[in-house]
């Protein structure tokens, strides 16, 4: 299991130390709004927690708690992921590799899901190798849509990702490799 440190998180793969941070979180129904539209019970949490660990030694990709580097609180939580055409819980190894983020909301607007969002993708394409990577985000979700604009996806228009319709983007490792000329913003 991978840790990534950028300047102001670490992102560690989901361990039973988190369950309360990642609760807490996930809690929050206005940070559920466009994942599940609902809050997650601490039940929930924990049994996530325990499958996210099963993923990461099955594949060496799954999710991360986001740690603020200076408080050590979690304050969000992201993946590699593979994306799935139902709302089932279980990845779809048939699809592809996805992106995804969440932010507690007295984190939001301080550029930390597109500074996590810049080390996934690093991890994604150099550790994994991938040759692709998509996001998908519900079109009213405005934030989102901002972090994968600042990644420089490629708008591929509405699917169905997870039983509903999401705006999907999509970037490859040749554009990831060149993504500074073609205006993309690191953190």
């Amino acid at each position: 299991m991978t840790i990534i440190e950028t300047p102001r998180l670490r992102l560690q793969p989901f361990d039973d130390s988190h369950i309360d941070g990642l609760h807490a979180m996930n809690a929050d129904v206005e940070v559920m709004r466009y994942l599940t539209g609902c809050a997650q019970t601490r039940d929930e949490t924990a049994w996530l927690v325990g499958e996210v660990q099963r993923r990461w030694r099955a594949t060496g990709y799954s999710w991360w708690s986001f740690l603020e580097r200076d408080s050590g609180e979690i304050v969000g939580a992201g993946c590699v992921q593979n994306l799935r055409r139902t709302d089932s819980i279980q990845p779809d190894p048939a699809c592809p590799l996805e992106l995804g983020w969440r932010l507690r909301r007295d984190r939001w607007r301080r550029g930390l899901a597109t500074e996590a969002a810049f080390a996934m993708a690093e991890f994604a394409f150099h550790r994994l190798r991938i040759g692709e990577i998509y996001t998908v985000c519900h079109p009213e979700n405005t934030a989102s849509a901002s972090v994968i604009r600042r990644l420089g996806m490629q708008a591929l228009g509405r699917d169905t990702w997870y039983g509903e319709p999401m705006d999907t983007y999509r970037m490859t490792a040749a554009q990831w490799a060149t993504r500074d000329s073609a205006g993309a913003t690191a953190p």
